[in-house]
């Protein structure tokens, strides 16, 4: 395996970790591998990195079997760890049964929820302080619309958030990072897209988003408004906060009072 980081790769990567202080000198990472092109990229940057910054870190991986009858993608996690000469941890998992048969229409959450959970709970059991993710740019941008259009709040993917219930970090090295710049690496790192895919892939409120942008991807400018506008300094003026519906009505009815 070609082991190398083109300069656009490098920068945005290095960018991301020396903005958001994602990563210290001596730190023991473990990155969240689902065998997915993304967590495989950025299990492959972070070896590179490791060996050649003067950070130090030791990185390492971590899977959950989610529990499907027929998933086949183990084999490739533990060819692309064996190549990258890092371990990889695979946890065992019915969380599959639990959210097949989800009625709330949100399972991705759900299997999000117990994902993250069996993960740190490994890692408070290995002493791992830092969760790595392979989330990048239009996850963020496409997460920030989610919260707006769907929720009516404004929330984004963090690069770096301390989860204070199990002194854990997540952190994103790829968060500045295109999509696009990833997939132009998959020959690289050897990607191998076969394991079973989650029957719920192309029903997400995520896809919807994506096919929203995809309609504006013409005019990319769009994308990068859309990323300006999720920097805490670009709120300018909003409406004040939603009074109390009693003591709005009451003041409502004031209005006619003679």
């Amino acid at each position: 395996m070609d082991l190398h980081l083109d300069k656009v790769h490098n920068n945005k990567i290095s960018k991301a970790i020396a903005e958001f202080n994602l990563i210290d000198k001596n730190d023991k990472i473990i990155v969240g591998l689902s065998g997915g092109k993304d967590s495989s990229f950025l299990l492959y940057a972070l070896k590179i990195l490791s060996e050649h910054t003067s950070l130090n870190f030791k990185v390492s991986a971590v899977t959950v079997d989610l529990g499907f009858e027929e998933s086949n993608h183990l084999s490739y996690l533990k060819y692309l760890c064996d190549k990258l000469e890092v371990n990889l941890k695979v946890i065992k998992t019915d969380i599959y049964k639990y959210i097949i048969n989800e009625e709330n229409g949100n399972p991705c959450s759900k299997c999000a929820h117990f994902k993250k959970g069996a993960i740190v709970n490994y890692m408070k059991e290995k002493g791992y302080e830092k969760l790595a993710f392979g989330h990048h740019y239009d996850d963020a941008v496409e997460t920030y619309l989610m919260s707006i259009l769907y929720s009516g709040q404004v929330n984004t993917l963090q690069p770096k958030r301390f989860l204070s219930d199990n002194e854990v970090y997540i952190i994103r090295p790829l968060i500045y990072l295109r999509e696009k710049r990833i997939i132009s690496a998959k020959d690289r790192i050897e990607y191998k897209d076969t394991f079973t895919k989650c029957p719920y892939d192309q029903e997400t409120k995520r896809e919807e988003i994506k096919e929203i942008l995809e309609k504006i991807k013409f005019n990319k400018q769009i994308f990068y408004n859309i990323a300006s506008a999720m920097r805490g300094n670009s709120i300018k003026e909003l409406w004040p906060v939603k009074e109390d519906e009693q003591i709005l009505t009451e003041k409502m009815q004031s209005i006619w009072e003679n």
